[in-house]
């Protein structure tokens, strides 16, 4: 074949040119690979610092949120007046104590006693109070609570604000209603009465408006409107609930269940200070 292609009259034709070899390409790849692969490597190391150490803050800061919690239940309890007892459970809100801390006062605090004791009244009792300052000569920016009265409590609030001449008047509750019940004399004659009232608030006091009046014993031929005026008066019968609270904390509302009456509270100059929380407050009128 070869001494063919050497013959004359045949052309010879060039070898073609041999192609480079893809090493070098080969290694760049490789180079670049691992280059991306550390650069991941990288990035998921860091991510899991991050995370770690975001869990360590919140760790931490958990903790702080108990430690500063337990020390206000503390403060609390070291300055409530000495006709107050009972436990008070604190929580505080927001996202970080610490923040907070640093900001000088908390998002959100809220109390809470299922049984506190005021001057003998019991009482269920929750508080929310909002920008609490830890300088505590300053007041909090917005406090709101509500107080649940069982019938027991009320008859001790009621039987401080009855004439003399209607002791021992028993309180039933319903919707939206307060009744209660006694014996009281009247030109010398015991008459038992049962009255109702639709409760309202002042400031400083509950208000039971009267509503109806009945007779349940001995009442003769004495009619039971005017009963109502003896018993209860042309006005409301003011339950003065100041003394019970401390000054600048004021009433907002009442709902009355057959269960309970519920107060709500609400005050924005109040201190969280031993001279503010025992500093009982008064009423007006009554």
């Amino acid at each position: 074949m070869a001494q063919r292609r050497d013959r004359s009259g045949h052309p010879q034709w060039p070898r073609p040119a041999r192609r480079l070899r893809t090493g070098t390409h080969v290694g760049v790849d490789a180079s670049a690979r691992k280059s991306r692969r550390r650069g991941l490597g990288a990035f998921v190391v860091t991510g899991l610092v991050v995370l770690g150490l975001v869990a360590v803050f919140f760790f931490i800061d958990g903790g702080l949120r108990g430690y500063a919690e337990d020390q206000i239940e503390q403060e609390i309890a070291a300055n409530l007046p000495d006709t107050v007892t009972g436990d008070v459970a604190v929580s505080i809100g927001g996202l970080s104590v610490i923040a907070q801390y640093l900001g000088g006062s908390f998002d959100r605090v809220a109390l809470e006693s299922g049984a506190l004791t005021v001057d003998g009244v019991p009482a269920s009792v929750h508080v929310v109070a909002t920008d609490v300052p830890l300088d505590q000569s300053e007041p909090v920016g917005d406090l709101r609570g509500i107080i649940d009265l069982e019938p027991d409590a009320l008859n001790t609030l009621l039987a401080q604000a009855l004439p003399n001449d209607a002791p021992d008047a028993s309180v039933a509750l319903g919707q939206g209603e307060i009744s209660y019940s006694g014996d009281l004399e009247v030109l010398g004659f015991p008459i038992g009465y049962r009255a109702s009232a639709t409760p309202s608030v002042d400031a400083d006091a509950l208000l039971l408006t009267p509503s109806g009046a009945s007779v349940t014993s001995g009442g003769g031929s004495i009619d039971a409107g005017n009963l109502l005026s003896l018993v209860l008066g042309e006005e409301p019968l003011r339950i003065c609930v100041a003394p019970y609270l401390p000054e600048g904390v004021n009433l907002a509302g009442v709902n009355v269940t057959p269960e309970r009456a519920r107060l709500t509270l609400q005050s924005s100059a109040l201190t969280l200070g031993r001279e503010s929380l025992t500093t009982l407050g008064s009423c007006s009128n009554g």
